[in-house]
């Protein structure tokens, strides 16, 4: 009986030392990380849409004439809004590319947008305006920020999910590298969001 007891006792403090170093937990907290810090992108990303609306109608005021580009802002923000985004999207590439597609579309809508308002003396005095302007470059700024804390997160997970033993437990368990964002044809030329 003492020889069983022996036995299980080795066996219990085997497992839980080769489980100690498999690296479950540490993928757990990555992968919660990465989770938030894609809420912080999305908050940030949410937070410009609702600014969108208040822009479009004081800018409406003033400019008329500019029916097209305040088609393209709204049509822009209806797209971004009609994207069903949820913790899947981190984990199929293609589905990303789409989302940060919509967001492209979006930043740009608002970049000719804002490019209109120097047609307009008055819209560009209004201090709603004025105001929305500087909370729109506040967000565009939030967004780059959050953007830069999501890549380093996705990095970090991707490279701890792909280290030995971890990647072993995450096959086991079905956790596999992250999709993150990347630069688009033209990202070198960033949207002017200046209010000046």
């Amino acid at each position: 009986m003492g020889f069983i007891k022996k036995s299980v006792a080795i066996a219990v403090l085997s497992s839980s030392l080769l489980f100690t170093g498999c690296g479950y937990n540490a993928l757990q907290a990555k992968d919660e990380a990465v989770t938030a810090a894609w809420s912080d992108v999305e908050n940030q990303y949410q937070r410009r849409a609702d600014l969108v609306p208040n822009l479009v109608n004081v800018v409406k005021g003033y400019a008329k004439h500019e029916q097209t580009v305040l088609t393209q802002v709204t049509e822009a923000r209806s797209n971004v809004a009609g994207l069903k985004i949820d913790k899947q999207v981190l984990e199929d590439p293609a589905l990303l590319q789409k989302y940060q597609q919509a967001q492209s579309q979006l930043t740009g809508a608002l970049s000719r947008l804002i490019a209109v308002s120097e047609n307009y003396p008055d819209l560009k005095a209004n201090q709603q305006f004025l105001d929305l302007q500087a909370q729109l470059e506040g967000t565009e700024n939030r967004i780059a920020v959050s953007r830069n804390r999501y890549i380093s997160t996705v990095q970090d997970y991707n490279t701890y999910v792909r280290q030995f033993p971890q990647t072993i437990t995450a096959k086991v368990i079905g956790m596999k590298p992250k999709a993150n964002f990347s630069a688009e044809a033209g990202a070198e030329k960033a949207p002017k969001v200046s209010f000046e």
